[in-house]
């Protein structure tokens, strides 16, 4: 009699031994991180190329201060 249909469980004992389901950065869905899944952190390709477009088109930007360096004189104030 041959073996029953393994479930997803059961699939992904052996990989739960050495690595952790963490959330997906873009999606918010279960994400194995570890070597298995080569998009880690993210639990797909489609979800690593979201966030690469994100970055890439400065969606995401750091907030900084502007110091005093960074602002032009008075007279090099581009005119708008």
């Amino acid at each position: 009699m041959p073996n029953p249909p393994e479930t997803m469980d059961q699939k992904l004992d052996p990989l739960l031994e050495t690595s952790r389901i963490v959330r997906c950065p873009t999606c918010g869905g279960d994400s194995i991180y570890g070597s298995t899944n080569l998009s880690r952190p993210f639990c797909s390709d489609r979800c690593r190329n979201m966030d690469f477009g994100a970055w890439a088109s400065e969606n995401f930007r750091m907030q900084t201060q502007a110091t005093p360096d960074d602002l032009l004189p008075d007279d090099e104030m581009p005119i708008q």
